[in-house]
């Protein structure tokens, strides 16, 4: 088993999580302008209740996965919810178990502050995350609309 530690983005990480994210946003044929670039991390490190969170994995010290994740109200609950919006693990770490420690990890800060709905999405066609997500998680069912 990998040693991976898992642990809140810090201003330090700007690089690591840039290429990270990027690499992700590849992933999903995304381009983004530079100013979103620099308003998410912004946002990332902006205090608020609703304001995202991120996190960073490592192995033996190098960034190898990341993760996006924030809170909103909900007309069914006292609690709050939690969507974990982004969720990245560097091809060469893949299978190690970054996105389950990533996964566990937003549960984990989810919990302390009593929010037991954690959900997230993502493309029909991404095989290799679903093997994960079906372990770890239930599929809802739920389909997904936007308005675009």
């Amino acid at each position: 088993m990998t040693d991976i530690t898992i642990r809140p983005l810090e201003l330090a990480d700007h690089a690591e999580w840039r290429r990270l994210w990027t690499a992700y946003l590849d992933f999903y044929n995304t381009v983004l302008p530079e100013n979103i670039y620099q308003l998410a991390w912004k946002r990332l490190f902006t205090e608020g209740e609703f304001e995202p969170k991120g996190l960073i994995a490592l192995v033996d010290g190098k960034a190898v996965g990341l993760t996006h994740y924030l809170y909103h109200r909900s007309g069914w609950s006292e609690a709050n919810n939690c969507y974990l919006q982004d969720l990245f693990a560097d091809p060469a770490a893949r299978g190690k178990g970054v996105g389950a420690a990533l996964i566990e990890a937003v549960k984990q800060e989810a919990a302390k502050l009593g929010v037991t709905n954690v959900y997230w999405m993502t493309h029909e066609t991404n095989a290799t995350a679903r093997k994960l997500y079906d372990r770890v998680a239930r599929r809802t069912g739920f389909i997904e609309y936007d308005l675009l």
